[in-house]
């Protein structure tokens, strides 16, 4: 058993992800002082053994380990400030959602305050903290976060540690949300597509997730290759090709009478693209605009 798997941590911000993460510890057996602005919202974590603190200075005082989820880094901030002086050993592991920026911003605050500083990024709802699976992205000093990695494990079984910079958990997090929400639209604009001819998604799911496992899922491996080596190999069909059945889906859209903004945006991209010297290229030459929106 690892040195510190009783270590004490103290939770602050009882939302529906602070309470999952602080039960998590108290199912692991540390001990777990909890704090929260309205203090009602402590009461069921107190009925299973947590130590309710009356004050964010007594939170901070409970124990070297300070984990902390509430609205935004800016709310954080002004909890931890508002105890006038925060003890200077404190480890604080900053599980809220921001960006890249306000990590770095609040990793340099916490060092003015002489505090040890992990940025952390969830990637699972409530119900699924304590699990194995749930995967929670880490960044910041390496002894750091090794100090705590298994108390850490208590809430999240997949933890996973980006390295000393403390902004890519934040990126991991908002890259993987662009992939989840961009993949629903483009599904939502197909099934849209359907219901222009009153044919329920239902009846075109099945094609669909075929398309998902057959085509796209296993090109992504090959995307990823080519946006790392800047090589974009047509593979019999070029992105000139592409092009012209992407302006087909824009126009089919407007004619069924749907949103054609999603299609839109891709032919201009995809233009762009091949206005850049493109054309021969395959479609992950697209990549080349995203990533440089203003390149000549």
């Amino acid at each position: 058993m690892a040195a510190d798997s009783r270590a004490p941590v103290t939770v602050i911000g009882l939302g529906a992800m602070g309470s999952a993460l602080a039960r998590a510890f108290l199912a692991a057996g540390h001990p777990t002082t909890v704090w929260n602005r309205s203090p009602d919202k402590a009461d069921d974590l107190v009925g299973q053994g947590a130590v309710r603190a009356a004050t964010v200075a007594d939170a901070m005082s409970a124990g070297n380990l300070i984990v902390i989820c509430v609205l935004d880094y800016r709310a954080m901030r002004e909890i931890i400030d508002s105890t006038g002086h925060s003890p200077a050993d404190r480890v604080i592991v900053n599980l809220t959602s921001g960006t890249p920026g306000d990590a770095r911003a609040t990793a340099a605050w916490a060092q003015e305050q002489g505090m040890e500083y992990i940025d952390g990024a969830i990637m699972a709802t409530p119900s699924m903290i304590g699990s194995e699976e749930t995967l929670i992205f880490y960044g910041g000093p390496q002894e750091v976060y090794d100090a705590h990695a298994d108390t850490l494990r208590s809430i999240a079984g997949a933890g996973t540690y980006l390295g000393e910079e403390p902004g890519l958990p934040s990126l991991y997090d908002v890259a993987l949300l662009g992939l989840m929400w961009t993949t629903w639209a483009g599904f939502m604009h197909s099934a849209a597509l359907l219901a222009s001819e009153k044919v329920p998604a239902a009846a075109f799911l099945p094609y669909a997730q075929a398309w998902f496992e057959y085509v796209i899922s296993p090109e992504v491996p090959n995307l990823a290759t080519q946006v790392d080596t800047g090589a974009y190999p047509d593979n019999d069909s070029t992105l000139g090709m592409q092009t012209v059945a992407i302006e087909h889906l824009v126009e089919a859209s407007r004619t069924q009478g749907v949103d054609p903004t999603l299609p839109e945006f891709l032919h201009a991209r995809a233009e762009q693209a091949i206005r850049r010297g493109h054309a021969g290229d395959g479609f992950g030459a697209v990549f080349e605009v995203l990533r440089a929106p203003a390149a000549q």
